[in-house]
């Protein structure tokens, strides 16, 4: 069935064909693409005229309105070419108005980078007539194809992401497929038009028809480069741990320092806390928490230089404590039901540590490895419990941060006290010693219990904080391990 589109815009980038689709979708009587509509150069194409009674000024001023002066003069449907430098305001518009329709155009990113570094070297961009064809031969770099190769991923998978959050579907082309006639018509009946072409548009030619390694200089280093690219995602981590809201509420606000704690669960808050209290010379009563989005934009502006921070832990340290008070602890802050479904429903054996107040070492390191193992599939959103904030991967908990804003610091429990030092010497303040760390409610200690299996089990849940943040495994930090 033909869609009902007021407009097109085909996503595309240099060196991808989007000129020759151009050509081949104006050959349609019902429909006229007006080349870079926004590129930050010029307007449409660069031969320096006004379009639709609009200079390049007046279309910074007014896009949204350029796109409307484009519609009512042109007869049929009208669409233009957007590369990721083009204007972003048109960009947020389209991917968000059902009424136009999304074309992509993609290249084999190598072969894209090779014809652009062509024409960069010849100066020839669009070719109509062979007879005067440019040839170059160019040198492949490899940090820079990278950087190439790396900036298009980013940009389809931002395309792809915003079309499937916004229920819309785009019609995908490769560059082969702009030499398609079959697919062109298709195309045309996806913009809701009815007639057909029968050949492609001779109005520009293939530049650089030759196979790859015969344009470039260093063909043997080109193959090396590829060779160590992960392109197929073997060294990926899969990540379904949802994404973790700002937790604004839970910031911590000095009483008089312009000092803002945004806490990740199980990482030291107490002793934090005690320390900010210090710095003021204040009880806790005196801190400032439970924030809203407005007060702690007021809070911000009432303290200009101030400097947020966090605090991260060893990924086995943080799962002991989440372990210890709240699923071996029946007292308060306890989980009972999850303790209860981890029993009933994932095997966790915590009878004989609960009933022995968690002093069995053995039934407290069995338990807890179970624990962790419950972790890796509760974390990878394979279990029906929640993921609770206590044991989410902290590398998550700062990206939710990053909802709001993101810590200006980010410390390390086994260096707090030199953190917090540097810290306050960041907004002109003498940092009080470092409070006593609370004792936490082990009843083993992690060191009791740790071995190479509890190590292996952690690295499988937190896989993405030991690489994220760094972490040797907990056993070799000796005394600084916490």
């Amino acid at each position: 069935m033909p869609q009902n589109f007021d407009y097109f815009i085909i996503f595309a980038g240099m060196r991808t064909g989007s000129n020759f689709l151009e050509a081949n979708i104006n050959q349609f009587s019902g429909l006229h693409c007006h080349g870079e509509a926004f590129n930050p150069s010029f307007l449409c194409y660069p031969d320096g005229r006004k379009r639709f009674g609009f200079s390049l000024s007046r279309r910074e001023s007014d896009p949204l309105g350029f796109i409307q002066a484009m519609r009512r003069h042109t007869p049929g449907l009208a669409g233009f070419r957007f590369f990721r430098d083009h204007d972003p305001r048109i960009l947020r518009h389209c991917l968000n108005d059902r009424r136009c329709a999304k074309i992509i155009l993609t290249r084999n990113p190598l072969e894209s980078y090779v014809s652009r570094k062509i024409a960069q070297a010849t100066g020839q961009w669009k070719l109509s007539d062979v007879r005067h064809r440019k040839e170059a031969r160019i040198r492949f770099e490899p940090a820079e194809f990278r950087s190439y190769l790396d900036d298009e991923q980013k940009w389809q998978r931002a395309l792809r992401r915003e079309l499937q959050t916004t229920g819309q579907s785009g019609f995908h082309l490769d560059y082969k497929d702009v030499g398609d006639l079959a697919v062109l018509n298709g195309l045309a009946r996806f913009l809701g038009q009815t007639a057909q072409i029968t050949a492609l548009s001779s109005a520009t030619c293939k530049q650089n028809p030759a196979p790859l390694t015969d344009k470039v200089t260093n063909p043997r280093e080109m193959i090396r480069a590829l060779a160590g690219l992960d392109l197929f995602g073997l060294s990926d981590m899969p990540d379904f741990e949802p994404e973790r809201g700002a937790a604004i509420p839970e910031h911590v606000a000095a009483a008089r320092a312009p000092l803002l704690y945004m806490p990740v669960r199980m990482g030291l808050e107490i002793q934090v806390k005690d320390w900010l209290c210090a710095i003021d010379g204040v009880e806790r009563t005196a801190l400032k928490t439970g924030f809203s989005q407005k007060s702690l934009r007021q809070w911000k502006r009432r303290h200009p230089g101030h400097r947020s921070f966090t605090v991260v832990r060893h990924p086995l340290a943080r799962a002991h404590a989440a372990f210890c008070n709240h699923i071996l602890n029946t007292e308060k802050g306890s989980y009972a039901k999850i303790r209860r479904t981890l029993q009933k429903v994932y095997g966790v054996d915590l009878t004989d540590a609960v009933a022995a107040g968690g002093h069995d070492r053995p039934a407290h390191r069995r338990a807890f490895l179970q624990f962790l193992q419950f972790l890796q599939g509760n974390l990878a959103g394979q279990t029906g419990v929640r993921i609770d904030p206590a044991w989410a991967s902290q590398s998550h908990v700062l990206q939710g941060f990053g909802g709001f804003a993101l810590p200006d610091m980010v410390l390390r429990a086994e260096d707090l006290n030199q953190g917090l030092q540097y810290l306050a010497e960041q907004v002109g303040l003498q940092p009080p010693p470092l409070p006593p760390q609370i004792r936490e409610t082990q009843p083993c200690s992690l060191a009791e219990i740790y071995d190479e299996e509890i190590e292996a089990a952690a690295r499988g849940a937190y896989q993405r904080d030991y690489m994220m943040f760094g972490y040797r495994a907990w056993g070799d930090m000796g005394s600084q391990a916490a």
